[in-house]
């Protein structure tokens, strides 16, 4: 089990209490790779036992300090989470693990996540939309004939190119022939893509979820958006223009009218808002930081880095 972290704050507590309630045939393992904490992250991890390794801040990259993450662990899977996703049951853990077993050179398998249950109704059904468009609730095994393995990076937009490191697990023989690479951002979805070229499987398992999701303000969702676009510009030379935008604008927010009153008869017990006038404006105001900082990153490279390190959330130039 390999985290990294950089003041996780006291919400950590409830993932690693929740790592360690695990229910397993096997011995469990946590280990946790800090990038310069300034709160009580690292003495916190020591408390539930997990092994600690301590990196300067600067020296942090995602996929860099995850590969470092790999190769310290001592199992032969590797189960991957980010410090503020907290597994949704006991069986987590033995539940994606199982996933290795269910075709021939599995290399990657990850799971769902579920909204927090103080999640804006935009967020929760956009969690809840994207993760039950993956299968119709049993496994989905993605793996590439040889025939496709040369395939465009284009091909792998979607479903079939995305793997999540804030809940996945990964093989130890298939990383060492194919690590992440050592970028900046969306290296899982990199690791995807480059196990799914090299003839290994990738499973999603609906029945292994964290509880995730982010709180963030107007301009911090437009932020992370920027991050997002912007990768996945690097990744699939694919970017949104601006007509797509506001129809994405447009059909975000009815989905969300939708999906509220389609919610709201069993529906005040799961703590949605009436769908009135506050709650398509607050809608309204997510969707659109979302998609201009998925078009102000889609033409990052036209960005002066100074004004793109402010634009993201990461602080990359």
């Amino acid at each position: 089990m390999a985290i990294p972290t950089r003041n996780a704050g006291p919400g950590f507590a409830d993932t690693l209490a929740a790592v360690r309630g695990q229910r397993l045939d096997r011995e469990l393992e946590i280990l946790v790779c800090d990038s310069g904490s300034s709160d009580a992250t690292v003495s916190l991890a020591a408390r539930h036992g997990a092994r600690v390794i301590e990196i300067p801040s600067e020296s942090f990259s995602h996929g860099a300090t995850r590969n470092l993450l790999m190769a310290r662990a001592r199992g032969n899977h590797v189960a991957l989470l980010t410090q503020d996703a907290v597994p949704a049951a006991e069986d987590w853990l033995a539940t994606l693990l199982a996933a290795f077993a269910l075709a021939p050179d599995v290399g990657l398998a990850f799971g769902p996540y579920r909204p927090r249950p103080e999640a804006t109704v935009s967020v929760a059904r956009e969690i809840t939309a994207w993760f039950g468009s993956f299968s119709d609730g049993g496994p989905r095994i993605d793996v590439l004939a040889p025939g496709r393995r040369d395939a465009p990076a284009g091909a792998f937009l979607g479903h079939l190119g995305f793997f999540t490191d804030a809940n996945g697990c990964v093989s130890r023989a298939a990383w060492e022939r194919v690590p992440f690479r050592p970028i900046a951002y969306a290296e899982d979805h990199l690791l995807a893509q480059d196990m799914l070229r090299a003839g290994f499987a990738k499973v999603f398992v609906p029945g292994a979820p964290v509880i995730h999701s982010h709180a963030y303000s107007s301009w911090e969702w437009l932020r992370r958006s920027f991050d997002e676009a912007r990768a996945i510009r690097e990744i699939y030379d694919w970017s949104v223009d601006p007509r797509s935008a506001v129809r994405n604008v447009r059909g975000n927010v009815m989905a969300d009218w939708r999906w509220t009153r389609g919610a709201q008869p069993a529906g005040a017990a799961a703590g949605r808002p009436d769908p009135g006038t506050r709650g398509l404006a607050a809608s309204l105001r997510h969707h659109l930081a979302r998609q201009a900082g998925g078009l102000l990153g889609g033409h990052a490279e036209r960005i002066p880095p100074a004004l793109a390190a402010r634009l993201s959330l990461e602080g990359r130039r």
